[in-house]
């Protein structure tokens, strides 16, 4: 159930970090209400994660997929310039979280 946990948060994190622009600022109240809703909900389920996993695992698995996940959301929707350094960089981050894993860390 762990992972179940894990892959919720990581989509309620990148839900509220992908709405975040169209807050303007948290001028604009119902889409501040629901990045904070996002947020508080990815915060929850890592406190069950952490039950399991240890932090430094959690953490690389949440941010790093988070991040990569994000990324590739700015280029494909959000109107964000694709390039081959950053489709790189997001290999690598995934790379890394796998080599993590990899090593039994958890």
């Amino acid at each position: 159930m762990v992972w179940v946990y894990l892959t919720f948060a990581i989509a309620l994190e990148v839900a509220g970090t992908s709405l975040l622009p169209r807050t303007e600022g948290f001028r604009r109240l119902w889409p501040t209400l629901a990045t904070m809703a996002l947020y508080a909900g990815a915060i929850y389920l890592l406190s069950l994660v952490l039950k399991t996993l240890g932090v430094g695992v959690m953490y690389a698995l949440w941010s790093g997929l988070g991040v990569a996940a994000v990324a590739a959301i700015g280029m494909l929707f959000l109107g964000e310039r694709a390039s081959a350094t950053k489709i790189i960089g997001i290999v690598l981050v995934i790379a890394g979280v796998v080599v993590l894993n990899l090593g039994g860390v958890h």
